[in-house]
């Protein structure tokens, strides 16, 4: 299964509080054990929300809202993209990792829709046209 491990923000990452060289390096080190494992499939750490937008849709309508953003503890601050057997085996890995924030902070694990979840309404026709653009972007991702 796949999953989004979320990293969320602090006020320290929302001010725009750099890690420091010691966190750096065990993230690094971190990062690494996930790639030897198999399990990373990405991740990135975010600007703070006050150098974002959002659109917000109503109808046929869109409105730009430029940040900041809060409260900061709902934001999200980095990211990972995990292959993992289980939920539990996302867990056990994100108890292995350092502290993201000085202080406290927290980090979600939120499953990612596999095409077996959409049943009926995602038809053949649908699954092909996802198939194509998985495989467009993969080859994208090589050039």
């Amino acid at each position: 299964m796949k999953v989004m491990v979320i990293v969320k923000a602090t006020q320290d990452s929302e001010t725009g509080i750099m890690p420091s060289e010691q966190l750096l390096t065990e993230m690094g080190q971190y990062n690494e054990e996930l790639a030897r494992a198999g399990i990373l499939l990405a991740g990135e750490g975010l600007h703070p929300s006050s150098k974002g937008v959002r659109v917000h849709f109503s109808g046929t309508d869109r409105t730009v809202i430029k940040g900041p953003f809060t409260p900061a503890q709902e934001l999200v601050a980095g990211y990972w993209l995990w292959q993992v057997n289980s939920i539990e085996d996302a867990i056990a890995w994100v108890k292995r990792c350092p502290n993201p924030m000085p202080g406290e902070s927290e980090i979600e694990i939120r499953p990612i829709f596999e095409a077996e979840d959409f049943g009926e309404a995602l038809t053949p026709e649908l699954r092909e046209q996802e198939d194509r653009i998985r495989a467009q972007v993969e080859t994208q991702q090589q050039e």
